[in-house]
Order: structure tokens, then C-alpha cells, then sequence
């Protein structure tokens, strides 16, 4: 939902900043390693209770991977490395705050400590299957939860913290339904037979001889003609 509505104009918007940045001499990539350290700081905040801190530390969290892009643009270094890192930056972001989440419902015992591991398996199956999808040239963006939704969603549980288990469920199933939405849009768009390549040939030209060679050529092709033509002497 968020790519597909406010991408653009929250890129937009921050181009200004994204620029600013850059004559600062940071770089998209120490923009992401800060969003990286923000997420530990708020994962053991999660962990030992601290929601509010949390909550601030999540947003703190969401800032860097909204600004990485903007500075990569800003300063023309957008580039498939770039891209990679970013990637790889958000799923091992997500590891870290579902593993604080896992690690504060662990006190309290029982199966719930698996709810965090089951919400973090979902989002990288939907994560996985927009990489895979991009990579055989379908569209599988979209969704109820993508990851900005589910920053979005986490914040509120940890700010009424009284919430968060039934807000974990939500997101969740919120989170399967996304993954299941990806699926049958990639699924469709593989359904469809592969545009047909023109019948028509491209007319292969007969590369050019040099004069020399097309001289000699149209002479042996005269002598042969006046060998085959019949005499015209009388018979005497």
C-alpha cells in the first residue's frame, strides 16, 4: 500500500533533504548502517521493557531507510551494490526488532515467544517474493502489510503496550494475506503467454564486394555467355 500510494511524493520530499545530506559528505550507505544501529538500540529497548523509548527509537529506525535513497539519488550513486546493501539492510533491520520482540515475550513463557519468528517468517516470504518476481520481470508490489505498515503497526502495539500481542496476531494475518496477495498476482501475470516474437524476418543484405572483385566477376559471367551462345556462321 504505502509503494503503490506515497512513494513518490515522500521520495519527492525528501530529495531536498537527500541533497542537503550529500554536500554534508554522508553517504547513502553510512545513512543506512545509522538505520541499522537505530534498530539495535530499539530492539534492546523492546527487550527490556522500555516501550517508549522504543517507539521513539522505531521511528528513529524508519527515518535512515526512508533517507538512504534520497542521498544515493541526490548525489547520482544509485547503484545495483547500493540497491543489494539496502536489501539485505532491511531484512537483518526486521531480524533484530522481531528478535527484541521474541526476547520480552520469552519472561513471560509459554508458545508466544513463537509468534515474533512466525511474523518474521511471513515478511520475508513477502519480501522474497517481490525479489524473485523483480528478478523474472513481474510486478509483485503491493499488499495490506508491506514494510512500512508493519513499522507503522509495531509502533502502536509498543505504545499501548496492554495491545501488543492482539496487535502482533494482526499483523500476522494481516502479513499472510499480503503474502498470498503477491502470490496470485505473480501467478497471473506467469499465466499469461509470452508476446509473440514477429514471423518476419530481417532481409540479410549481401555484404558489398570490393569494385575489383565485382569487375572480374561480371567478366567471367560475359565470357561464359558468349561461350554458350550458338555460332552464327553458315554451314557451309
Amino acid at each position: 500500500m504505502f509503494d503503490g500510494h506515497w512513494r513518490k511524493p515522500i521520495d519527492d520530499g525528501l530529495r531536498p533533504l537527500g541533497v542537503a545530506l550529500r554536500r554534508a559528505g554522508i553517504t547513502a550507505d553510512v545513512v543506512t548502517v545509522v538505520g541499522i544501529a537505530m534498530s539495535g538500540l530499539c530492539a534492546i529497548a523492546i527487550a527490556t521493557g522500555h516501550f517508549r523509548l522504543a517507539v521513539l527509537l522505531l521511528a528513529l529506525t524508519g527515518v535512515p531507510d526512508a533517507l538512504d535513497g534520497a542521498v544515493a539519488k541526490a548525489s547520482g550513486t544509485s547503484s545495483v551494490r547500493g540497491a543489494f546493501f539496502d536489501s539485505v539492510a532491511d531484512r537483518f533491520t526486521d531480524a533484530i526488532l522481531f528478535g527484541g520482540v521474541a526476547w520480552h515475550l520469552a519472561g513471560r513463557g509459554g508458545h508466544l515467544v513463537m509468534l515474533p519468528f512466525a511474523l518474521f517468517g511471513a515478511a520475508s516470504l513477502v519480501s522474497y517474493q517481490r525479489a524473485k518476481a523483480e528478478s523474472l520481470g513481474f510486478d509483485a508490489k503491493g499488499g495490506l502489510m508491506e514494510r512500512a505498515e508493519r513499522f507503522f503497526v509495531l509502533g502502536f502495539g509498543l505504545l499501548f503496550s496492554e495491545l501488543l500481542i492482539g496487535v502482533l496476531w494482526v499483523m500476522f494475518t494481516l502479513t499472510a494475506i499480503t503474502a498470498v496477495q503477491r502470490f496470485v498476482k505473480v501467478w497471473r501475470q506467469a499465466d499469461r503467454p509470452p508476446p509473440r516474437r514477429s514471423q518476419h524476418r530481417p532481409v540479410r543484405r549481401r555484404p558489398r564486394q570490393p569494385l575489383s572483385e565485382r569487375w572480374r566477376e561480371l567478366s567471367a559471367r560475359r565470357l561464359e555467355r558468349q561461350r554458350q551462345l550458338p555460332s552464327r556462321r553458315r554451314p557451309r
